[in-house]
């Protein structure tokens, strides 16, 4: 009767741990100020201000759990992105803007707290792609200060936008 009560606890504590509800937290920001001299180089690192910024974002996050950090392949998110991996002993892992949150990105990051940095025209869409509704419309370009949270709880799905200075 004992082995039977064990076993009756460990299935019934088994169950509810599987179906119990996973957190997921999405935390979508471009990238910081990044150098505009020559207006023709398409993939430019991020100015002093911009590396201030990036490092700012990683103090705004220090006492927030993050599982993984994506950028897009660009010196400037990967950039923005370093300073919140390597506080959270993270490497950067890319995404591709035009192929965002398939069902490869959504597995690998159900029930984390994930730290996306994008561009002022794909963070919005991103967003909008998890939410399933086109709520949020591309970013200003001198805006690097909006943070959108996204949290997914079973079936339950919530945003906000946040200016972080």
């Amino acid at each position: 009767m004992k082995n039977f009560f064990l076993l009756f606890v460990f299935t019934f504590t088994l169950l509810i741990s599987c179906t119990a509800d996973e957190t997921t937290t999405y935390y979508l920001i471009r990238h910081s100020e990044k150098d505009r001299t020559n207006p023709r180089d398409r993939n430019p690192n991020l100015n002093i201000e911009g590396e201030k910024r990036a490092q700012s974002w990683a103090e705004y996050f220090k006492d927030t759990q993050i599982d993984a950090v994506y950028s897009t392949n660009y010196n400037r998110t990967i950039q923005t992105a370093t300073p919140t991996a390597f506080s959270n002993n993270l490497k950067v892992a890319f995404y591709n803007p035009n192929n965002m949150y398939d069902f490869i990105f959504q597995k690998n990051t159900k029930g984390k707290s994930v730290l996306v940095v994008g561009h002022s025209n794909t963070t919005p869409v991103f967003a909008n792609k998890i939410l399933d509704e086109d709520k949020y419309v591309n970013m200003a370009d001198d805006d690097n200060a909006t943070l959108f949270i996204i949290t997914i709880k079973g079936d339950e799905i919530s945003s906000e936008t946040k200016k972080v200075n």
